[in-house]
């Protein structure tokens, strides 16, 4: 990942420079103290514990790294898709993990026992046009739709429930809250947090071509890990869903996240993982 790092850092830019947030190690920097962060940002638990639609992606590769992301479990005819960055899937050219699972409302379950308590992937949903593309050119299909197996007899939308998706055009003026599990310092990828706040819609005014089209939150203090976790609007406390809008994408180091909005192809990929038509 260092290479795709200093790739997207040296050429995507939202006014400097940018970097993938996902694909965190699973042993990341130790945590600074509490309280503790430079730049000025703020640290952003989650005031609530967990969304239990939203969760933690861990892949396993054949060489033993892992990597963490982060996901969300979308409404679809087979009750079985989660929705993610295609990165957290892998990287244009190179190869996927061998293994993945998903956690939803993942809250210090402790990356060992993800196999017991999560539910595997069974197939992975990315565009063509991210397989066969190159950084930085393709961050504008940074998404991908996942799709996990039943456990004793249940779907996980059954389980937990789904958030609905947005598909292009979104509305960017509405509130909109980013989760995610942040794992590389200060956080350690163990508990859920999140960004709030009014995003801005990036055109070609504003930024570099890949970046156009996407959503920009500033002073947001999340960091690797938190790749493909959901943008949500009109959250829902009670069913612990909402509407995505984007996932999360990219980064820099000054607190601002792009998050990337679903275009209306993206419903073939859904389709595919869901099993049916998604209207």
């Amino acid at each position: 990942m260092d290479k795709i790092r200093a790739v997207i850092a040296a050429v995507v830019t939202v006014a400097t420079s940018a970097a993938l947030l996902g694909a965190a190690p699973l042993t990341p920097p130790a945590p600074a103290p509490t309280a503790e962060r430079t730049a000025g940002t703020v640290q952003a638990p989650w005031p609530h514990g967990t969304v239990r639609t939203v969760g933690k992606l861990v892949g396993t590769y054949a060489d033993g790294q892992l990597l963490t992301c982060s996901g969300a479990v979308v409404d679809a005819p087979n009750g079985s898709v989660v929705v993610t960055a295609a990165h957290c899937v892998h990287n244009p050219g190179e190869p996927r993990w061998e293994e993945a699972w998903f956690v939803p409302g993942y809250d210090h379950h402790g990356t060992a026992n993800v196999a017991r308590v999560g539910w595997r992937v069974t197939s992975a949903h990315v565009e063509s046009a991210w397989k066969r593309g190159r950084l930085p050119e393709a961050l504008p299909y940074d998404y991908a739709f996942l799709t996990v197996e039943e456990k004793n007899g249940r779907t996980i939308e059954e389980q937990v429930g789904g958030n609905r998706i947005d598909f292009e055009p979104v509305d960017p003026a509405k509130r909109t809250v980013a989760l995610g599990y942040p794992a590389a310092a200060p956080y350690d990828g163990e508990a859920l947090g999140h960004c709030a706040g009014t995003p801005t819609l990036l055109t070609d005014r504003d930024t570099q071509k890949p970046n156009v089209g996407g959503l920009l939150l500033e002073s947001c203090d999340l960091t690797q890990g938190s790749s493909g976790g959901p943008w949500l609007q009109d959250y829902d406390a009670k069913s612990q869903s909402g509407t995505i809008v984007a996932v999360m994408s990219v980064g820099d180091d000054r607190g601002r996240v792009l998050g990337r909005p679903l275009p209306e192809e993206a419903r073939k990929l859904l389709q595919a993982a869901g099993g049916t038509a998604v209207r």
